[in-house]
This record gives C-alpha cells, structure tokens and sequence, in this order.
C-alpha cells in the first residue's frame, strides 16, 4: 500500500485483506445515517453518497488499469494534441450481488456507478434472497439464503457484495459460499462492500473466507472494555466486542434493512 492509501485507512491488526476508511467526510455521513432522528427520504441519499465514495476506493485499489489516448475539444485546434492517462480497464469484468433486503439499494448504487467506469456488457446485478435464521429465544443461528437470479457464470470478474451491516457475517459467508459452490467460473476476487462491520464479522468472515478483500467506513467494537477501546483495532481481538444479545451492532445504526425499506419487520 503506498502512503496515500495508508493515510487513507485506519491503521488496525486484522490483516492486509481489511480496508477500513479514514475519510472525515464519510465519517460525518455516516453519524447522520445513524442518528435516531435520521429518516426517508434522506436515508436513501445518504446511502447513495457514502456507498459511491465506498466502491470508488475499492475499484481504485481492486480494479485493473489500462492506458488511452481520446480527443478532446482542443484536439481540432491542435490535431498533435491528445488527452493520454490511465483508468480502470473497461472489459473488466463485474458482478454486483444485491442481498436483499438491506443490500437492494446499495447494490443499485453500485451497479449505476460501475456503468462509469467499465463497459456495459461485461457486468451484471444478480439478486439474492437472504434472511437470518434465529431459535426459539430470537438468537441468531446462521443465514437462510432464498430465492436467487444469477445471470451466468463469475469466470474472471470480481464479484462485489454490498451489505451495509458487517454483524455476525452469516450472510456474507453464505453468500460468497454459494457462489464458490454453485456459480460456475473462477472469479478474479470477491470484495465485501460495508458501512459498519465490527470484530465478530472479521474474524468470522476471514476464518470461512480467507481470500476475500473486505472494505469497511466503519469499525464498531463499543461494548469492548476501555482498555481494550484504547488499543489499535485488532491488538486484542480476542475480546472486542460490537454484537449485543441481539446480534445488532454498537454503537450501530439500527436495522438497515429496517429503516431502509421502513418495513420493521
């Protein structure tokens, strides 16, 4: 990683596979996502801003480049003279996977964004319908994963999750397993796109999916003790804490897919 990207980032101890962002601006965004008097249709617009900013990071580390040379207005003038820069590769390959429920509307920001970048017949959006499966006291037992639209294989395209709460990672690790097991191909890499994810969730995920690259705004681990809150992120992983009894997280925003979709159930 060079210097500007480490700056960018929040120094922590899990590994070079975790990408936890240090932008005040998102950071500011994310705070009003999450405040109690935070409602529709703002929520919406929020979620499309930091979502936006959050894939454009990823696909500046993650995506392959290439080099051209176009015209520009001033190319008439001075016929010698062409813009010559590098971008994102447009025939990469790219599939968004919409989790529904509260990755629906993060996987369509993702995907209109990614339509900026690369060219229209090399991604897709496939949805996928996944619910959390608890016991008898309303625990969290694992990932139920539903109904599914994949629209072909994953051979040689990066596979992006958008799930703007990283708790428990029962459903990023169904879902990453489904398309390892069930969609044929062999894909580029698979990155996990959050807005909170918390310690639970990364050791969780990395342990079941060690290869995947996970990018974060935030890191929550407020039911951590002080001590442990007072040490780099992931010195003490053992006993960080961002999961309550409920599996929600704090200091957290709610349910996203709650609030999202303004359906409390």
């Amino acid at each position: 990683m060079n210097k500007v990207a480490a700056n960018s980032e929040v120094e922590h101890k899990y590994g070079p596979q975790v990408h936890i962002l240090n932008n005040h601006f998102l950071t500011g965004l994310l705070a009003r996502l999450c405040a109690p008097e935070t409602f529709q249709p703002e929520i919406n617009h929020l979620v499309q801003i930091l979502y936006n900013q959050l894939l454009i990071t990823a696909m500046n580390q993650e995506f392959p480049r290439e080099t051209f040379e176009t015209a520009t207005r001033m190319t008439a003038m001075h016929p010698n003279q062409k813009l010559r820069g590098e971008r994102l590769a447009h025939d990469q390959r790219a599939i968004v996977v919409n989790l529904a429920r509260a990755g629906t509307y993060p996987s369509h920001v993702c995907f209109d964004t990614l339509h900026y970048a690369l060219h229209y017949e090399v991604m897709r959006q496939d949805h996928v319908f996944a619910a959390r499966t608890v016991d008898g006291k309303n625990n969290v037992t694992g990932t139920e994963l539903g109904a599914t639209k994949i629209g072909g294989d994953k051979d040689r395209a990066i596979v992006l999750f958008p799930d703007p709460m990283g708790a428990t990672g029962n459903t990023i690790i169904s879902a990453i397993e489904h398309y390892k097991s069930k969609v044929a191909g062999r894909a580029q890499k698979m990155l996990a796109l959050h807005l909170i994810i918390t310690p639970e969730y990364l050791k969780a995920v990395l342990a079941a999916h060690p290869d995947v690259v996970i990018y974060a705004l935030r890191l929550d681990r407020g039911l951590s003790s002080e001590a442990v809150i007072k040490t780099p992120p992931g010195t003490h992983w053992d006993q960080e804490k961002g999961l309550n009894e409920k599996q929600y997280i704090v200091p957290g925003g709610g349910g996203f897919g709650e609030i999202m979709n303004n359906s409390f159930v």
